[in-house]
């Protein structure tokens, strides 16, 4: 969950970046657009993931209380 909280903030400062340095008539590093474009979806599959995980923990502890 860290990672993912962290991929999701390098990519928002990565896109405050590239709109400053736009606004500024300058173009972004390419390092800075790639991970401007690909961060954020990068964190979303892995809260979708964790997501995923925390429902199937449950319904496995629910099982386990069950029998």
């Amino acid at each position: 969950m860290v990672l993912a909280a962290v991929v999701a903030v390098l990519s928002l400062i990565a896109v405050a970046a590239v709109m400053a340095l736009a606004f500024a008539g300058s173009v972004a590093p390419a390092w800075i657009t790639y991970t401007a474009l690909y961060g954020l979806p990068v964190a979303f599959i892995l809260m979708l993931l964790l997501v995923l995980d925390g429902v199937a923990a449950r319904r496995r502890a629910g099982r386990a209380q069950q029998r």
